[in-house]
Formats: structure tokens, sequence, C-alpha cells
């Protein structure tokens, strides 16, 4: 069609021209004129409006005003904007519109969102944003120098276009607010010392006297004299928990490890540390999985976080089960252990007392005896002159909470409540403790307060903090800000360097990709055990590090964007290479590994944990891929499907494929434009099965995936454009076809993530200018988050 080569920026440009010629502020938007009428009298009230019965009819286009103010209407009018423009609609079987018509349609659209957007970008692009609970956790970490697990107290976040950081779907209520007073009380605690420094312990351990190693009943372990334990089985009934370790004390400790691998033919043997308080109504999470080398002993060295009574939990991976051991006995067994040969503890660690995060808050002021009940030796800190002390106390802690420079008058209304709470004979510490908490439950504190127009230095640094790093600007961002140097291209890009480099960007790859590609959905399936019998925890694990690595790795080398459709590396471990089959890694340790080219891997679309996402636990769906696709990497997302339609569920007997069933579903005529586009690379990834293994056939009848062959999977089909592929490989070639479509798609999403808002069709040409200078440099990725960075989305509100 013709206008489907026109480039999206002119159009846009069009009535761009129309409007700012004259003067902006006294547009009006205007009524659906005739001619427009007409056209979609003539083309599409056939089926979208109030009266017609058929499918489509549950998008009525009679029904849309001409009020572009209203948010619900103008997603609306884009969507027919994008049908139109696309080429899907009308339908192949009914006339397509001239060349007059649909630039008449186009004009109308896009004049009408200029005139109401122009008051959307006088208040700004971004609506007032509170911090999500990923932000606020880490926020509080990083003011109160202490880490505070908060998330699990918190209702979850809203969410929109795939993102949880967008302001319009952030919203708050009393039931919140209550949480976040909770909150900061409990931050107060663990951050504020009331008590004397607890006593540091070192002590070596042998797992030989922890259970189940010493009970009679288990012969699953061989014991050395020198202390050493050899664990055989990978049961979860044998992890070996650290229970004489029981520290009364939170903090951080440090642990040291010293393990083998024993009788392992010159292969690591890995193995997993959990941490916390363990049991069945314990808090323990994963702190990581380790290669014990099978040549001489390694120590592995860590400082974990502990609650009271926490301890550690090891347990060998990939080995023998409990009742294979058992059946010739430990000290019989020829296959490969693991040799812990002693664990070391040290801790609680602090680099002086009051600890960091105490000074941080109340100084050095002094402290007093303060004892209560069953705490005889707490203490708190005093004044000798309360009020100036509280007023420093405030305008420190709430410059760091506020993200910006604070006036006396912002401190006012905290110094008030602290001087109230003497005046009521609290003690001066517990008074204070008010003040702060006040702070903490501010909007300034729990929002990010941006004024319309150009941002501020200040701005710009919680812009950039809260992008790369998912938290609070540190002390060299607060620094630059406070003289003004932010607002420089040179610092500006220095900084985002910076950042990238450091270890809190972690969070952006989490955050971004976690949700980018929705990996954050991991653990909504479980797949059979009967079919997948080999689906394990560490294979999960590895899935979502490969994906995690190898974003890090395109963009530490600002690599082209291409690689997540197509790359001829990944990055894996011995337990993914062994699920790709690709030979000669081993152990748990990542590397970057450059694919054979018959492996079929390369890319996000081929990634075990993207194929684990896009799937149940029991079968695949094109739709389900092929929707992924269309979304997560080209940014073209389908409409909703027509109500009454019936969902098509997969013959699980393998009787018919699922081509042969969509095959009939797609004869509907409301449903043949949509599938036309969705179901092409979602019968491309019909090769990989639900866990993301490689296969030829489908899995019959419920059996395990390797005991008996169904139907031949058929990877083959046309685009809607005409192009045909064959199997996956040809799929990745014919997407790379239009690296520009590509680029924008991610451009969008990052500026979605960046900013916390929704670009508009009229943002249109923005976007175009990033991908424009990104094409420059081969599409680089960390030249693209560059480019945001500086442009006038991140900028300005």
């Amino acid at each position: 069609m013709w206008f489907k080569v026109i480039p999206l920026v002119l159009l846009l440009l069009v009535p761009c021209c129309v409007i700012f010629a004259g003067e902006p502020d006294r547009a009006v938007l205007q009524p659906i004129d005739a001619g427009v009428l007409a056209t979609f009298k003539t083309h599409c009230y056939t089926c979208h409006s109030g009266s017609s019965e058929k499918p489509g009819g549950n998008f009525k286009l009679d029904q849309l005003t001409s009020n572009f103010e209203d948010r619900s209407n103008r997603d609306a009018w884009q969507l027919v904007f994008k049908k139109i423009k696309s080429g899907e609609m009308p339908p192949k079987e009914r006339n397509k519109l001239t060349e007059k018509e649909a630039l008449s349609v186009f004009d109308w659209i896009n004049f009408n969102a200029r005139v109401a957007d122009v008051q959307r970008l006088k208040e700004g692009r971004v609506v007032l944003r509170r911090l999500n609970n990923i932000e606020y956790e880490n926020t509080m970490r990083d003011l109160l120098g202490v880490p505070v697990e908060l998330r699990g107290m918190l209702p979850q976040d809203g969410s929109s276009n795939g993102f949880d950081n967008i302001g319009e779907a952030l919203h708050t209520s009393s039931f919140l607010m209550d949480k976040y007073l909770e909150g900061a009380d409990k931050g107060l605690k663990i951050a504020i010392a009331n008590s004397p420094q607890p006593p540091i312990f070192k002590k070596q351990y042998s797992l030989r006297e922890m259970h189940p190693v010493k009970s009679t009943t288990e012969k699953v372990f061989r014991h050395h004299d020198d202390g050493t334990v050899i664990c055989f089985s990978s049961s979860a009934w044998q992890a070996v928990t650290l229970s004489s370790f029981y520290p009364a004390d939170r903090g951080k400790y440090k642990f040291r490890v010293s393990t083998s691998g024993f009788q392992s033919q010159g292969k690591p043997v890995v193995f997993r540390i959990d941490a916390g308080v363990m049991g069945m109504t314990g808090n323990n999470n994963l702190v990581g999985y380790f290669d014990a080398p099978s040549d001489k002993p390694t120590i592995l060295e860590f400082t974990q976080e502990l609650e009271p009574r926490g301890t550690i939990r090891i347990l060998p991976y990939g080995l023998a089960s409990a009742q294979a051991v058992h059946k010739v006995g430990a000290d019989s067994y020829e296959g490969p252990g693991l040799a812990v040969h002693w664990v070391e503890v040290e801790g609680p660690l602090y680099d002086s007392w009051p600890p960091p995060s105490h000074r941080r808050i109340l100084g050095d002021l002094p402290a007093k005896p303060s004892p209560i009940y069953n705490l005889s030796k707490r203490v708190e800190v005093t004044s000798n002159d309360p009020e100036n002390d509280a007023a420093r106390i405030l305008r420190d802690f709430a410059r760091k909470a506020f993200r910006r420079s604070v006036s006396d008058k912002d401190v006012l209304p905290y110094l008030v409540l602290v001087k109230a709470r003497l005046a009521e004979k609290y003690s001066f510490e517990q008074a204070v403790r008010v003040g702060l908490m006040a702070i903490m439950v501010s909007k300034d504190f729990l929002f990010l307060q941006e004024k319309p127009g150009k941002l501020d230095d200040f701005a710009i640094a919680s812009r950039l903090s809260y992008f790369l790093w998912s938290t609070m600007p540190d002390d060299e961002l607060f620094e630059l800000a406070q003289q003004k140097k932010l607002s420089d291209p040179k610092v500006l890009h220095d900084q985002v360097d910076r950042m990238l480099k450091s270890p809190k960007a972690s969070s952006f790859t989490e955050n971004f990709v976690g949700q980018w590609l929705n990996l954050r959905e991991i653990d909504a399936t479980i797949p059979s055990h009967i079919i997948y019998p080999h689906y394990d925890d560490m294979l999960k694990a590895s899935m979502l590090r490969e994906t995690y690595l190898f974003f890090n790795e395109v963009l530490k080398n600002d690599l082209s964007i291409t690689n997540f459709v197509s790359s001829d590396f990944s990055m894996l471990n011995g337990r993914l290479a062994r699920h790709y089959n690709i030979p000669g890694v081993d152990g748990w340790e990542f590397r970057k590994v450059m694919l054979p080219k018959d492996s079929h891997r390369g890319g996000l679309l081929t990634m075990a944990s993207v194929l684990k996402v896009t799937a149940n636990g029991t079968y695949t769906s094109p739709i389900l891929r092929g929707t992924w696709v269309l979304e997560r990497i080209l940014g073209t997302p389908p409409p909703r499907p027509p109500e009454g339609i019936a969902a098509v569920e997969p013959d699980i007997r393998g009787a018919t494929t699922i081509r042969e069933q969509l095959a009939k579903h797609r004869s509907t005529g409301s449903c043949a434009s949509c599938h036309a586009r969705i179901d092409p690379p979602g019968f491309a990834l019909e090769s990989f099965d639900v866990i993301g293994g490689w296969r030829e056939h489908y899995v019959l009848d419920g059996r395990p995936a390797n005991f008996r062959k169904g139907r031949k999977v058929d990877p083959a089909d046309v685009l809607a454009d005409g192009r045909a592929f064959k199997d996956i490989d040809e799929l990745k070639a014919l997407l790379l076809a239009d690296k520009d479509q590509i680029a924008r798609a991610l451009a969008e999403r990052l500026v979605i993530y960046a900013t916390g808002s929704i670009p508009q069709p009229t943002d249109q040409p923005g976007i175009e200018a990033i991908v424009a200078k990104i094409r420059k440099g081969n599409y680089g990725l960390k030249s693209l988050v560059h480019e945001i960075t500086s442009s006038d989305f991140f900028l300005n509100k």
C-alpha cells in the first residue's frame, strides 16, 4: 500500500506545521469533518460500529468522540491511525483507503492529538510519580546506610506498558501510607544503634557435627579424620545446614568455605548456598551457585547480612540420589562428590561503633543509658542543645531524602513535630525519630518532584539514578547537581559512563530487562515434572543469568542491538550448555561462548528464559510466542482478540498439531489479519519446547519429552508481507532487514522506563531522531542509552 512506505515521522510532521505555524495555544479541537466521516462509513462502520454484529464490533468507531483530551478516547484514535498506516485495516477482503482518504484521516487525528498535547507538554510529559517498591527499598537502603527488607510488606505495584515505574499506574492509598510509616520505623530501628557493640567472634566448623551428617540413619556422607565431609547426594533432604552457627545478633557476617570436587574426573562440582532463617517458617534466599574444582581445595569467601538465628545451608548439584548412594554405602560409593573441608564464620562485622548508619543519621552525639524492660544495656543519643541539634539532623537527612537542596522553610514542619514531642517530655532521640519518620512518609521523599519545563540539575540527578540504579543519587551526583554541572552534556555523558560501570547498574539490567522481556514471570508456570524431569532450580537460575549477562555484554561493549535478534555468541555455563547441546563448557561459572553455526541459538528469541516465559508448563503456543515477538522485539503489538472468539488450546494428545488447529482459527475473517502477523514468528519458535530445548517432534500424549515422538514440528511460514522462511534462523535474517524498527521498538521501551511516561504518537519525531543518531554508530546499545539521557524526553518533564 502507498501509505505503508511513507515514514511515520513525515505523517506526524504534516499536522505539526499546520498547528505551530500559527498560535498553538489558541488552536481548538476539530470535530470529525464530513470527508473523514464518509471514509469511516464507507470502509469501517460495517464491522466497527454499535449496530454491527460482526466480531469487529467490539471496537465501536462510531462511538469515539473528538475529545482527544480524554486519554482512552485519544488512545483509541491512535490505534485507528496505526491500523490504517500499517495496512492491517481495512482487511484484505475489503477495499483499501485511497491516498486522499488516508491522508485526511491521518491529518485529522494528528491535528487533534497535537492540540491536546499542547496542554500536556505545558504540564510535562510525566505525571507526578511515586517510587515503586524496588526503588523505595533501594532508596531506604542508601538513605539509611543499611539494607532493610521492605518490599514484602508493601502491596504490589501497578504497571502499564509492561513497566512498574509508570506514574499513571502507581497509586497511593491509606493502607500504603500505613506501610510506609511502618517501613520508616523498621528502618530506623535497624540503622540506629541502641545497644553496646555486639561481640565479634570467629570460629571454624566441620560439617561432621551438623544435621543430617551426624545422623546414624543416613549413609550418604563420608567422613575423614581431618573433619572433611564428602557429600555424594543432591537430594534436598541431604542439604547440610550450619546448625551449630546460631547468631543472636543481626549484622554482616563473613563466611569462608573450603571445598573441592571428589572423584569428579577433573570436572568441577557445583553446589549452592542458601542463607537465612531455616525451617518450615523461615525466610531464606539463594546466595549463589559455586564451583568446587577437582584438583585442590579452594576457599570461597562471601559476606551475608543475617537476621538473628540466621545461618547457611550447603547442597551439591547434579550428584546422585540419596537412594543410589545408600544402596552401596558412602564409604564404597565411586561416583563424584563435594568435599567440604571446613566452614569459617566471622562477625557481626562493623567498621566502627556506633555503626556508619547510626552516625549517618545522628552524627557523633553522645549516648546515655536508657534501659527498658528486658534491655538493661539500652542507650539513646542525647543533646545539650536539642533544638539546634534536631534542626541540623533534620536538615542533613531531608537533603538526602528529598534529593535536593533544602531551605529552613522545607525543614520547619518536621522541626515543629520534634519540638512538640520534646514539649511532651519525649526523649531527644525519640522526638527526633518522629521528625525523621515524617520525612520518610512525605511527598518529597516518596515522589519524584519535577517542575514543568527543563529539569533542574537535582531532577536530572534523580532521573539518572532511578533510570540506571533504581535508587537515589550518590554523593558525586549530589555534588555535581549542587554545582549545576549536570546540565553540561560532557559531564552528563561521563556520569552515565561512570554509573553503568558501577555494581549498582545491575539494577538497571534486572529491572529493565526483567520487565522488557517479561522474565519476572519465570515462576508463573512450573513445567510438568513428568514431561520435563530435567527442569530444576539451577537450570532456571542459569536461564535468567544468561539473559542478564548477555544484555550486560552488549551494553558494556556498545555492541549492536541487532544482537538481540541474532548473535554469534552467548553467555553460558555448563548447565545451560548441556541444555543447548553445546559441548566443552562445564561448571557453574558463566563465560562468553561462540556458538556453533548449527546451534540455532543466538539472540534473545532463542534463549531458554524467553522460551520458558512464553509457554506454560505443558505445551507451547505460537500465539503467545508470536505476540511476544511483535510486542517486545518489533514494538508492533497486535490488538486484543474480538469478543466471543475462543482461545486455541493445543491438543496435548498429539493427534493434531497447533498449526492444523490455527488453520481453522485463521479461516475466520476477523481473526485472519491479526494471525497473519502473530503466527509466523510463533511457528518459527515451535522448534523449541516449553523449557527452551530444541525439538523436531512434539511431545506425544503428555509423556516425557524423550519418551516417544509425536507429530513433526513444522517451523516454516510466510510473514504478513509475503516473505517466506523455513526455520528460526531464516526468520531472524528477515527481522534484521528492518534494523530501524528493532531500534525504534527498544528506544521506545527505554524512554518509557527512563522517564516513567509512555510516548505518544506526537513524540515520534523525537524517537526517530534517536534512531537516526544510533544508526550512524551501528545501533550500539550504550550509544542508545546516551542518546536517551541527552534527549528532550529525559531532560524535560
